[in-house]
């Protein structure tokens, strides 16, 4: 910042008063020390750390001391919390968009729910189907090896029976999971119900997100 004319004035005086013969490129710094002016070009040490005065070409500006630790840390740490919120509003922008894209009524998001929970209804009866299957082969199986008491399991046999224990597996943790699924579904989508009812409500337009 550009001191005034009594500033100046009084900067000149303090040089004159120091002695110093200032030409018109000269660069003299001061700072205040224990309450006392302290200026030399090059920049006193003492000045390092300290808001300073730096006069140059007859023009003095104000030059303010450098961040402490604690203040970069804490200037960081606000940056990256302003960083950390452009970037859900961001996120919430996009998901309010698709939403808004995507339906034209809370009884669509009912529709779109429901065709989904159908959609586990059917890929857990499939589910079942295929256990029961596979739990029907596990007997079958079972008959096969006690053929193989005192001998070795043909591989073919070995690889048939890894295979349909891999099935049953497979079939009973999509069982165990179609609950948690569910839920998850309902949820999801009693979540977005509510934030359609909130925009359309209130009127206001999602924000196209920065990218």
């Amino acid at each position: 910042m550009v001191l005034s004319e009594k500033h100046l004035l009084w900067f000149a005086a303090l040089l004159l008063g120091l002695g110093a013969v200032t030409p018109a490129f000269a660069l003299v710094t001061c700072c205040e020390v224990n309450h006392q002016r302290v200026c030399g070009d090059p920049p006193p040490p003492q000045c390092i750390n300290r808001p300073k005065i730096v006069f140059k070409k007859g023009v003095a500006h104000e030059i303010e001391a450098p961040p402490t630790t604690e203040q970069r840390a804490a200037r960081d740490a606000m940056a990256a919390k302003k960083a950390e919120e452009e970037k859900r509003a961001d996120e919430q922008a996009r998901r309010d968009q698709a939403l808004m894209g995507s339906y034209t009524s809370e009884k669509e998001i009912d529709l779109a729910r429901d065709r989904a929970l159908a959609e586990i209804e059917k890929n857990a009866a499939q589910a079942s189907a295929r256990l029961e299957t596979a739990l029907k082969r596990q007997k079958k199986l079972e008959q096969d090896k006690e053929f193989y008491l005192k001998k070795p399991l043909p591989a073919q046999l070995q690889a048939q029976i890894r295979d349909n224990d891999n099935e049953i597996a497979t079939q009973q943790k999509a069982l165990q999971e179609k609950d948690a699924t569910t839920a998850a579904i309902r949820a999801r989508f009693d979540a977005d119900k509510a934030r359609y009812r909130q925009i359309t409500r209130t009127g206001a337009i999602p924000p196209a997100p920065t990218f």
